[in-house]
């Protein structure tokens, strides 16, 4: 039996993980369950895991999986579990939460599955806008799942760690669809004043676009609207281990 709180946690988590294939951050979880303290958030989250709701995972930066859901967000109903499983039950990882998607491996493990290769436009980092890099000099192996019908996509390599507590670490590669039309909170490829390229959440605030990092080192920069050219939206992550 879940309180209020960890059910408003849970169904939080797990909403997010549908729209963004990303965690929120413990600032948004603390902002969206009305917390004073971060430590809340914490001592939460060890319950859900205490209680086999979701399942932590080592050497990522907040890597959660969700393991089994309530019947009251769409779980199906428990006959008996042990402690953090339930007889039956698949997980699904966090990164995407979409059905049948392998975790995040290099093509050799993924090459039975439908697959499409994406060029590797550059690093993603200060100083390199997208439309300097004119060809690319190596491709990565994407899940169908991860892709839009409707749109382009393109692979870039992470550089920095200001993601790194949206699951996003340094070398990581990143799968990013074509738009300029995005909602707050998503995750997105920026240039910022023709000649800057940087991965950030995304917050339009009035006549100003905010990119926030996920990693309290580095501080939220705002600019005029006319500053920032959304290149595109996170929709996939690969890891090389």
């Amino acid at each position: 039996m879940l309180t209020k709180k960890q059910l408003d946690l849970l169904s939080f988590i797990h909403k997010r993980l549908q729209r963004d294939g990303v965690p929120p951050s413990f600032d948004e979880m603390k902002e969206a369950l009305d917390l004073r303290s971060k430590s809340g958030i914490h001592r939460l989250i060890t319950a859900l895991e205490d209680r086999g709701f979701i399942r932590r995972l080592a050497h990522r930066a907040r890597a959660i999986e969700i393991v089994k859901l309530p019947e009251s967000l769409g779980g199906a109903p428990t006959h008996g579990t042990t402690h953090g499983a339930t007889h039956g039950f698949n997980p699904k990882v966090i990164d995407g939460d979409r059905p049948d998607v392998p975790p995040p491996a290099t093509a050799k493990t993924i090459s039975t599955a439908h697959v499409q290769e994406l060029p590797i436009m550059g690093k993603i980092a200060a100083g390199v806008p997208i439309e300097a890099i004119s060809e690319s000099h190596a491709s990565v192996a994407v899940p169908g799942q991860m892709l839009n019908n409707d749109g382009s996509h393109y692979a870039l390599e992470v550089k920095g760690d200001s993601m790194i507590e949206a699951g996003i670490n340094d070398g990581d590669v990143v799968v990013i669809r074509e738009t300029s039309s995005v909602d707050n909170g998503d995750i997105v490829v920026a240039l910022v004043e023709d000649h800057e390229a940087t991965l950030k959440y995304f917050q339009r605030r009035g006549q100003t676009i905010a990119l926030e990092a996920a990693n309290p080192n580095y501080e939220t920069r705002v600019f005029p609207v006319g500053h920032v050219k959304v290149q595109g939206k996170l929709v996939g992550l690969i890891r090389t281990y």
